[in-house]
């Protein structure tokens, strides 16, 4: 559900929409200039006074200076935490930095933290505010295109291990999520286009008429004009508010979020977080766990070819690295958090715009995808 919102420093009409959940449910708000009213909504939400901004050296230098005054004119008496930025520092080291400063600060129950950054701050100081005190609440100000239409909706929090992503974390919901679309102007091309990676699992999963949407747009929407890439962003985020609200703790419908996770977050870990971008690593693994669907006769091939297209057009990897070993492929796959009785719970494609869940082992998966795209088992 959709509703304007006012919004005097906005170019374009904000919007908000409730992720249901009972006392727990939040508003996702999105238009520009909205870093600007992160004091307002946090007073909405906390008491005034000691508060946590996490960010990174990156994003910090742009926004966590707005965000700080902002914070200030509303009472609070911000205290800035940066921890390096990208994937390969999401991990105990950082939660640890983070930690330090949350106590070095004296923040209490009721005081809040704010998540500047994309995906990697999100997910890091989501998990922060989930274990300190056994809990504070956080707001989550997503500034990358992933971050803002999927990662920042729907409480996963946490942090990598070595030999998988995102094995350690929790469930914990934010108290909003304030999406800032202005702040896609700084985002680097490369992220750009990962966070579309995203948007575009959206339309494979859920909503065959925003997948052609997509195609149709594709420039208009890399191009950064703010009315089409702000309808794309809110189009997201009511589809994950919606199973969230469905099944917050994944034990269903919710898993179907993860198609193209399974390999994507397999070859992140086998490469060390540092080769590929999620989005990338995603948009991989869509076209092969679409030509996995299609080799199980479950999927055409011609939604693999509009899938594998349209992610093509918009300059993303489509295909798994030959260097890759594929035994440890399989042996990430096998720590996947969808595994049940040592099979994973994969999500396989039928149509755009609709799946369904297949038991498959994790061996079966890796020779399945290498087959359809060599041609070769």
């Amino acid at each position: 559900m959709t509703a304007p919102v006012s919004n005097r420093n906005a170019r374009v009409s904000a919007a908000q929409i409730v992720v249901g959940l009972g006392d727990r449910s939040y508003p996702i708000v999105i238009g520009e200039a909205i870093l600007g009213e992160t004091g307002v909504w946090t007073r909405k939400l906390c008491p005034p006074g000691k508060c946590a901004l996490v960010t990174n050296p990156v994003v910090g230098a742009l926004y966590a200076d707005v965000v700080t005054q902002s914070l200030r004119a509303e009472g609070f008496e911000p205290v800035r935490v940066e921890v390096p930025d990208g994937e390969e520092h999401k991990n105990l080291a950082s939660l640890a930095l983070i930690y330090d400063a949350l106590v070095n600060a004296a923040l209490e129950r009721s005081s809040p933290l704010l998540a500047l950054g994309g995906g990697v701050i999100g997910d890091l100081a989501g998990f922060a505010a989930a274990t300190y005190l056994r809990g504070i609440p956080y707001l989550q100000l997503p500034t990358t295109l992933l971050a803002q239409v999927d990662s920042s909706v729907g409480g996963k929090t946490g942090i990598d291990h070595p030999r998988g992503k995102n094995l350690i974390g929790a469930f914990y919901q934010p108290r909003a999520v304030l999406i800032d679309v202005s702040t896609l102007q700084t985002l680097p091309r490369r992220q750009l286009l990962a966070g579309f990676a995203e948007v575009v699992k959206y339309g494979a999963i859920f909503d065959a008429d925003f997948f052609a949407l997509l195609e149709q747009e594709l420039e208009r929407i890399l191009s950064l004009d703010v009315a089409v890439l702000a309808g794309v962003i809110r189009r997201c985020c009511e589809l994950k508010a919606g199973v969230v609200e469905r099944d917050e703790r994944e034990s269903g419908e919710r898993a179907v979020l993860n198609f193209g996770h399974t390999i994507g977050h397999a070859l992140e870990s086998v490469t060390s977080y540092v080769r590929f971008l999620h989005g990338e690593a995603v948009a991989i693994g869509m076209v092969a766990e679409a030509r996995v669907s299609a080799a199980l006769g479950i999927c055409p091939a011609a939604v693999v070819s509009r899938l594998r297209g349209l992610l093509e057009r918009a300059g993303l990897p489509v295909t798994l690295p030959d260097d890759v070993d594929r035994a440890e492929l399989a042996a990430a796959i096998e720590l996947d958090k969808k595994v049940q009785g040592g099979q994973v719970k994969f999500v396989a494609l039928e149509d755009l715009g609709k799946t369904r869940f297949v038991l498959l082992s994790h061996r079966e998966i890796v020779e399945l995808a290498y087959r359809e795209e060599t041609g070769k088992p």
